[in-house]
């Protein structure tokens, strides 16, 4: 496992980080606590130094998980968690004040709750579960995090940027009051890449790349047949046509892929790209099974990709927003 410093912090989190939302329950079907805390553990004794969790992951379920693997861990382990918006409205809309999403009392009332799910005393990283810049010169949350940084509960603070929008965040990033983004990016969604990377790199801001594999969608797996539960997250995201277009799009990949001669899954493939850029500190693919924690590390000990692959995949970026 090879690791990246975080920004300005002194953390140097390794190239995975294991993506905790599944773990939680409800929205993702399927999982099992005692699988998931199997595959916690395979990830920490394969190098994983950083997990990222939140208060709305079945409710702090996913929280209470981590926190019990963590704390009788025998390795450093950074942990990063998200105050959720009040209104529970994901994305952020830049016409709602920040009073209806993070008023004072509530960002310290939910700092309290994960401090209680995690069983520490410390949040490591805690983030903003939205954002958007029209809140950015709001005296509400600077007064929160600094009061929260003085107590000694929380040491760094970050924003979780809004699906498909990472200009959302450029202004919140030159306040020089957050240590770290979070924000898709993989094949499909490369758009971060334009505005928001070279900013982070000016302002020393680590970035935390999530949905890596486009929830599941670039692991190949993905087809007209696919069946998820009614319920789960997943039967949403990929409703109607949007399967076969998902595989139309991925073999595509994968003729270019096998043109150039280049080994491994798709997955391992889409893991590289996101590691093959500089702005990039942790990659947080979602991880609820021993096989998959282990196929993502596998994928990051391969190395970054080189010119010509990239110059490839660069091709396959897809304009689409299945979250809406």
């Amino acid at each position: 496992m090879h690791y990246r410093k975080l920004g300005t912090t002194e953390a140097h989190l390794s190239e995975i980080g294991f993506g905790a939302w599944g773990i939680g329950g409800k929205q993702w079907q399927g999982g099992r606590d005692d699988e998931s805390i199997r595959a916690l553990h395979r990830a920490f004794d394969l190098g994983v130094n950083f997990v990222d969790t939140a208060l709305a992951y079945g409710d702090g379920h996913s929280e209470q998980l981590v926190g019990q693997v963590v704390n009788k861990s025998f390795h450093r382990i950074y942990v990063g968690t998200k105050i959720p918006p009040k209104n529970r409205i994901w994305p952020a809309s830049s016409s709602t004040p920040i009073s209806e999403v993070f008023p004072y009392n509530y960002i310290i009332q939910c700092t309290e709750e994960s401090l209680r799910n995690l069983q520490v005393e410390q949040i490591y990283l805690q983030q903003f579960h939205v954002w958007t810049d029209a809140w950015t010169q709001t005296e509400e949350w600077q007064r929160a995090i600094e009061d929260l940084r003085k107590s000694g509960k929380v040491r760094f603070f970050g924003v979780s940027v809004s699906e498909h929008d990472p200009d959302s965040a450029l202004g919140v990033v030159q306040t020089g009051l957050i240590n770290a983004v979070q924000v898709i990016y993989n094949i499909f969604d490369q758009t971060a890449e334009r505005n928001l990377f070279p900013l982070c790199e000016r302002e020393k801001v680590g970035v935390l790349a999530r949905v890596p594999l486009d929830e599941g969608g670039l692991t190949g797996s993905i087809n007209e047949n696919t069946q998820f539960e009614s319920g789960e997250f997943r039967d949403h995201y990929f409703r109607g046509d949007r399967k076969r277009e998902v595989r139309e799009h991925v073999e595509a990949i994968q003729r270019d892929l096998q043109a150039l001669g280049i080994p491994g899954t798709i997955a391992g493939i889409a893991v590289r790209f996101c590691l093959s850029n500089h702005s990039v500190t942790t990659v947080i693919p979602g991880m609820r099974r021993i096989a998959t924690v282990e196929d993502n590390c596998r994928a990051a000990s391969a190395g970054m990709l080189d010119k010509q692959t990239l110059a490839v995949l660069k091709r396959h970026a897809w304009n689409r927003n299945f979250y809406e």
